[in-house]
């Protein structure tokens, strides 16, 4: 098995890819992304033997933030019960924004432009695009019913399913440390969704069965769609952004059609105010930080550090989600964090050792 293939599955995928919301990009993705960009807006700021740069530093920050801010404004977005009905809704109004963010910054008239854009066939989109319409929101739909720590906790089995699913559709193996890595993950989700389903608030269960549902769907669909990207990257030799720019109003143009049937639009027209509003466009522009800065710091830093960045954020979000539930770390909980995230974080220095030989 190829370096390529060994870095296919130890990374993360964002917004870039599919996503408002936490999303982690695979490091063979980073690297095509860069490779496959048309300008020269990568190549002008490759990472250097004299340490990371004061911008990569900034974006870190920014996209830390923001991923981190878009999980809790999410949240409390779906605690109203029209907007929780509205789910494909939402994710339209979030990809219909990308969409008009990405027409911005390829321009050619910006002195920051970001990438050329690569026009490709409706037909040839419109299987990726819908994966990505099932991936976004299934996820939001976990994070309306879930508590944010088991929703990014589940999210952490992105890595094992696509390993898995690699394997039964292409036949790509892993090295055995790093599938080793893999086991102690599984077992910390597993835990960890066993003690938060049982667990409530003063008010109301904060992890449902619903929650649980479509969490473990999304992971499903994410993975499907996290797998289709490098095929896509590979066979349209194309960018992320590229890519992205493509999938997002053929997503729209689908979910024109599901919207009637799928959501409560009059709900949500009547039980939507002026603060739920501002709240809707402070998390699309959240999801255009996150944009932006991710392509920052791939092209600051490259794939290893963005891998960090990612942990750290995961790490954040559990530790903060916690803080703000008031629940209690006497159960079983913490253990299973400990198990997921740091399996998770060995299997991408496992990975990335093998891919330095």
């Amino acid at each position: 098995m190829s370096d390529d293939d060994e870095k296919k599955d130890s990374g993360e995928l964002t917004y870039l890819e599919a996503r408002p919301f936490l999303v982690d990009v695979k490091d063979e993705e980073k690297q095509e992304y860069e490779a496959a960009t048309n300008d020269n807006s990568a190549s002008r700021h490759q990472p250097t033997n004299q340490g990371l740069s004061k911008r990569f530093w900034i974006a870190a920050a920014v996209n830390s933030l923001s991923t981190v801010g878009i999980v809790f404004i999410n949240k409390t977005i779906f605690t109203n019960p029209s907007l929780r009905h509205t789910q494909v809704l939402f994710a339209a109004f979030h990809f219909l924004l990308t969409y008009f963010f990405l027409w911005t910054t390829s321009s050619p008239h910006l002195p920051f432009r970001l990438f050329t854009p690569k026009p490709f066939p409706f037909l040839t989109i419109l299987p990726l695009a819908t994966a990505m319409i099932g991936n976004v929101v299934l996820m939001n739909a976990s994070l309306a019913y879930s508590s944010i720590q088991f929703y990014q906790i589940v999210r952490v089995l992105l890595t094992p399913c696509v390993a898995l699913l690699n394997l039964v559709l292409y036949g790509l193996t892993i090295p055995m440390r790093a599938a080793c890595m893999l086991i102690p993950v599984c077992i910390g989700v597993a835990v960890v969704s066993y003690f938060d389903a049982l667990s409530t608030t003063a008010t109301q269960k904060e992890t449902t069965p619903l929650g649980v549902f479509f969490a473990f769907s999304a992971l499903g669909a994410s993975a499907i769609h996290t797998v289709w990207i490098g095929k896509y990257h590979r066979t349209l030799q194309c960018s992320s952004m590229q890519l992205l720019m493509n999938q997002a109003p053929v997503s729209v143009a689908v979910m024109v059609y599901i919207i009637p049937f799928s959501d409560d639009v009059a709900g949500f027209v009547r039980g939507v105010g002026w603060f739920d509003a501002g709240l809707i466009f402070i998390s699309g522009g959240l999801a255009c930080l996150i944009n932006l800065s991710q392509f920052l710091i791939i092209s600051e830093a490259g794939p290893v550090s963005s891998t960090v960045v990612g942990h750290f954020k995961t790490c954040s979000i559990v530790a903060m989600g916690w803080v703000v539930s008031g629940k209690q770390l006497r159960d079983g909980s913490l253990l299973g964090v400990v198990l997921a995230v740091g399996g998770i974080i060995s299997y991408s220095y496992v990975t990335q050792r093998e891919a330095r030989k």
